[in-house]
């Protein structure tokens, strides 16, 4: 029997990563927003690694941040060490990472959430999701109250029939035994959604008192600590930090997993769902990389007040006395006491081309969906897709153009793109190597690129803004100021030059053409520039990126050009690719399935082809 309680604006099911961004984006554009989790204890839940960004993701949490996101305020709050990685390469995949003290974190995002106006956090599991002549009239939870709503954002994550496996031990719980979600998927196949199943792993936690820390390598953080969020100052989030430990494995913890490869549910057929290629287990490791006779572990804390090691690198399901014998034949874990299991997880997501690119299924008007339910993997990931899928469905209520970002303005729009284009057969991973215009997608611009449009939609106040614009106005200044700036070949500046291993001046030079050689920076010539104003750390640094990386830049920008004229040339929603002749078979029905909003998204459909997008381009031109 089902009850009416009462109504909102907008739902959100799932209140993970993805939920929480969506649901805080949504609340504050005042909509006001339910967010429903299977647990309390899941709000913004860290059920696997205790990091937040790395590779290409700390981008992502930095874009979240420009756009007025909740992660990167939420990670400076929680950080217990904090690393910028990839710095011996150049600055378009530097890439910031934090560990966090994860209880810290989940405890310091429910405290925003529920402190938010506009935003109701509660505990119930959605069953069914209301539609009338395909469009959104509200949700059933279990109990079978139904809460009408306008739109429905979907943060499922890991939680719809999820199932946790290691060896022959099956059990169908969500992370960490938290309760699945059992019922909402068949709701969604009756909506005429396709969903895949999916499968991602945890490796064990071990006791801290267990590990001999004399045979690793000590990972410390970084001296100067760069916040993700642009709101924060280097100085305002210093603190003690804890250190990280690298170790590996070898061959004999290779042999013990091959001796034992036909116990693992991924080798015996117990698990059916796609692994992530990219995130592998390390009986995947084993196998795929035969060659290699040892990978790198990082035992990583969990927290300041818990004695649970993460063990990075060694995720797996396969049995517990396997377990043991191969944690227990790395260096430092001999004595290892497994206080978590390794396991797989196993759960059901959409095909995330069912979406349009504002991340609304095309199907059913007002239902959006984000996070790991879309196919991908990660909490960055998640996160950045929430706060995309809760603009929108906030947008769309207010009858406005959806939020849609493309490849050449920020890694979220690469992520979004390639989930809703190209096909997704294992969970999606953020790289750098898939963003082609990553020399202006940096983590250090990312408010350059975003904090404009986050003002514009409302999530960023005038304070902040007027902050940005200060910041862009001194970068912009210092740029022209050293541009004008003569230094003669005198002895003090052939003196900085020899310092820094650079060729002296035999006739004089602007301060800028020397910032402009790959081993000097700007910092480095304080003495010979009396009149420079005092600046802060991320407006030098910009100074010096801007400078050394300007042609780079300028042809990229150029590129971007050619890339937006196809993005431009929008598709008409009618259009019958049946009748555009000389299309090949394949290319019509990619293109009928898709139904790409623009040629440059037709163009990275896979099958189409470039001959296939000249016979479009003519076919419009003839409309």
């Amino acid at each position: 029997m089902s009850h009416q309680y009462e109504s909102y604006d907008i739902c959100v099911v799932g209140a993970g990563h993805a939920g929480c961004e969506a649901a805080l984006a949504a609340a504050r554009l005042g909509f006001e927003t339910v967010m429903f989790t299977v647990s309390m204890d899941s709000v913004a839940l860290m059920p696997c690694n205790p990091n937040i960004g790395g590779s290409s993701k700390g981008h992502l949490v930095r874009e979240i941040d420009a756009l007025g996101g909740e992660m990167g305020k939420n990670i400076d709050k929680t950080y217990i060490q904090s690393k910028m990685l990839n710095k011996s390469k150049g600055p378009a995949v530097y890439s910031l990472r934090a560990q966090a003290d994860k209880q810290d974190y989940t405890r310091s995002m429910r405290k925003v959430v529920e402190n938010t106006d506009h935003l109701t956090l509660k505990q119930a599991e959605v069953t069914k999701i209301l539609t009338e002549d395909g469009k959104v009239t509200g949700v059933e939870t279990f109990s079978g109250a139904v809460y009408p709503c306008r739109a429905v954002v979907l943060c499922t994550g890991v939680y719809l029939k999820s199932r946790c496996v290691y060896g022959d031990v099956s059990n169908y719980t969500g992370p960490n035994g938290l309760s699945a979600a059992n019922h909402l998927s068949d709701s969604l196949r009756e909506l005429g959604i396709e969903l895949y199943r999916f499968k991602t792993g945890t490796p064990a936690r071990i006791d801290k008192r267990s590990i001999d820390f004399s045979k690793m390598e000590e990972q410390k953080g970084d001296e100067n600590i760069v916040p993700f969020s642009f709101t924060n100052k280097p100085e305002d989030i210093e603190r003690e930090q804890v250190s990280c430990w690298l170790t590996y494995t070898n061959e004999e913890t290779h042999k013990i997993i091959q001796d034992n490869l036909d116990r693992s549910p991924l080798y015996s057929g117990n698990i059916q769902g796609t692994g992530p290629r990219y995130c592998p287990s390390i009986e995947d490791k084993v196998v795929r990389f035969a060659d290699k006779n040892r990978h790198q572990v990082f035992i990583e804390p969990e927290g300041n007040y818990t004695n649970e090691m993460y063990i990075g690198g060694m995720s797996s399901s396969l049995p517990e006395d396997v377990q043991y014998a191969m944690y227990r034949s790395v260096p430092g874990l001999e004595h290892a006491k497994i206080v978590r299991n390794a396991y797989a997880i196993e759960y059901d997501c959409i095909n995330p081309m069912q979406l349009k690119p504002s991340l609304e299924f095309k199907k059913i008007e007002g239902l959006f969906s984000g996070g790991q339910f879309n196919g991908s993997s990660g909490y960055e990931e998640a996160a950045a897709q929430g706060l995309i899928a809760g603009i929108n469905a906030a947008r769309k209520l207010s009858q406005k153009e959806p939020l849609i970002l493309d490849r050449s303005q920020a890694y979220i729009g690469v992520l979004i793109d390639d989930l809703v284009t190209k096909e997704t057969h294992e969970p999606y991973r953020m790289m750098t190597s898939r963003a082609e215009y990553r020399l202006l997608l940096r983590q250090d611009n990312a408010d350059v690129r975003l904090t404009p449009l986050g003002y514009e939609i409302g999530l960023i106040d005038q304070e902040r803004y007027d902050g940005f614009l200060e910041k862009q106005r001194q970068v912009k200044e210092e740029i022209e100021r050293v541009s004008q700036i003569h230094l003669g070949a005198n002895a003090k500046v052939n003196a900085i030059l020899e310092k820094y291993q650079s060729t002296p001046l035999q006739s004089g030079a602007t301060m800028a053409e020397l910032i402009k050689r790959p081993e000097l920076k700007y910092e480095y010539f304080a003495e010979v520039d009396t009149e420079r104003p005092v600046l802060t750390a991320d407006v030098i640094e910009q100074v010096n990126i801007q400078l050394k990386y300007d042609g780079y830049i300028k042809r990229q920008l150029k590129q971007v050009e050619q890339f937006k004229k196809m993005e431009n040339k929008k598709i008409p929603a009618d259009i019958n690719y049946d009748d555009v002749y000389s299309l090949r078979l394949e290319a019509k029905q990619k293109l009928n399935q898709i139904r790409p909003e623009s040629v440059g998204q037709a163009s990275r459909i896979s099958g189409v082809s470039p001959a296939d997008i000249s016979v479009l381009l003519v076919y419009l031109g003839q409309k």
